[in-house]
């Protein structure tokens, strides 16, 4: 009997793709015990843009979150979710901090670490994986799923070989945007399932539809590891949900692990969760919904909550559809690179602009300009020269790996923080300077305004 293994992502992904990740550590910690027993291969809970939401909005000390989290769940996996050389942030950082991050990641509770690069540049993930594996935890290579004229399924799969000979011990393929069709599902797992002998595990979004179906026929096909969410927490632009394939595999004859007991106590808690978020705005009904045009413009779901939230903040939302529209075209005009973080920022923004201001490349970011620059690694494809003359001028485009060119920087950033700060708290000021040192003086005045103390009884 094929077993089928399960991971949750009601604590990274989910979060991230229905509420911009804005769920805080208090409001699940009541259930962290039960998500421990409930029979998960492993439990994503950090990375993404979970560091990031935790030091600008929560008010959270990210490190911190994962040490209560790994205290929480002894006998789960814990995984997470880097971005090779650019950690959780959105620009490349030199080997030693990859290497320092990895570590403290490990130390501070994590077994699994999946790693991806938004162009797909194995140059791009190889400190990490090596530094994963160094360190005793699970390196996950994750092949960055988009549509394209240049992406083919003999592409993927050398991306897949590749990926296994630099030491990644299973291979995820990442389909971001929901756009991995049930058949071409079938046809990749296939493939990879021959040309690799390490697990392969599907990720997937609701976003078009399509994510049920694909996920079954990607087990199919010999899957061993799939992505869900809890049901409240599950479809659109999230997973698909954890207790209807867990019901639907198993009447299908495989091999499941989970506790449906545990399953229907996660629910039932997420319920009020979900609830919560939508009297408040938080969760917008937009992205609970299906949307087929997602096969054209392969948003995925943490980009289009954010395109939502922002668009929303400028009064702008009426101009949604048309930077859906313009996205594909930017995409195209940038040699095709997949919809992942920061890619998916970095077109998304760049869509943005060019809708608003009513002239294609009139105002570009410096990330845009930096990936034209080589900065992030090589284009899938080949790059626009009319965009990129007319936003570079005659500045000739770097080659190489460009963190081979990128100083050492822990222990200047840690000389800079100055004080006793720990080394997470370098590794944090170096992914996110200004939100980190906020946020330090937030602790700092916190713990100044805090008092103990005990009561003893008088005889």
């Amino acid at each position: 009997m094929q077993k089928v293994q399960f991971t949750e992502t009601v604590l990274r992904d989910a979060n991230q793709s229905l509420i911009a990740t804005r769920m805080k550590f208090d409001e699940f910690e009541p259930i962290l015990s039960t998500l421990d027993k409930a029979g998960y291969y492993s439990l994503e809970c950090w990375g993404g843009a979970t560091f990031d939401s935790c030091l600008r909005y929560l008010n959270e000390d990210p490190w911190e979150r994962l040490r209560k989290i790994r205290k929480a769940c002894p006998n789960t996996k814990l995984q997470m979710l880097l971005r090779g050389q650019n950690i959780l942030g959105y620009h490349h950082y030199p080997d030693d901090v990859v290497r320092g991050f990895v570590k403290k990641s490990i130390e501070n509770g994590m077994d699994i670490i999946r790693i991806f690069d938004a162009l797909n540049d194995v140059r791009n993930i190889e400190t990490a994986v090596d530094e994963t594996v160094k360190n005793g935890a699970i390196a996950s290579g994750a092949i960055c799923y988009t549509i394209s004229p240049i992406h083919t399924l003999e592409s993927y799969v050398e991306l897949a070989k590749n990926m296994q000979s630099i030491g990644c011990q299973t291979i995820a393929v990442k389909d971001m945007a929901g756009i991995l069709s049930p058949e071409e599902s079938y046809k990749l797992i296939s493939a990879l399932k021959n040309a690799v002998d390490v697990p392969i595990v599907l990720h997937t979004h609701c976003t078009t539809g399509l994510g049920f179906m694909t996920v079954l026929k990607a087990v199919e096909a010999g899957c061993d590891i799939i992505d869900t969410a809890i049901s409240p927490m599950s479809g659109g632009t999230s997973q698909p949900a954890t207790e209807t394939l867990n019901y639907a595999l198993s009447e299908l004859g495989y091999e499941t692990s989970l506790d449906k007991e545990a399953l229907n106590k996660i629910g039932d808690f997420f319920k009020h969760i979900r609830n919560d978020a939508l009297s408040s705005g938080l969760l917008n009904p937009t992205v609970l919904c299906t949307d087929t045009k997602a096969l054209s413009y392969q948003v995925p779901g943490g980009m289009l909550s954010n395109l939502v939230a922002q668009l929303t903040a400028q009064g702008k939302l009426d101009k949604f559809d048309e930077v859906l529209l313009e996205t594909p075209k930017v995409r195209e005009d940038l040699g095709y690179p997949p919809l992942v973080t920061p890619m998916s920022q970095m077109v998304g923004a760049q869509a943005t602009a060019n809708v608003l201001a009513g002239e294609r490349y009139k105002n570009v970011s410096k990330e845009v300009k930096a990936y034209l620059m080589g900065e992030y690694g090589k284009a899938p494809g080949k790059i626009n020269e009319d965009v990129r003359k007319k936003i570079l001028g005659d500045a000739v485009p770097f080659e190489g790996r460009y963190a081979d060119t990128l100083e050492p920087a822990f222990e200047k950033a840690k000389a800079e923080l100055g004080g006793s700060h720990s080394d997470e708290d370098v590794l944090s000021y170096i992914a996110f300077p200004q939100q980190a040192e906020k946020f330090f003086a937030y602790r700092e005045e916190k713990k100044k305004n805090t008092y103990s103390y005990e009561i003893k009884a008088v005889e």
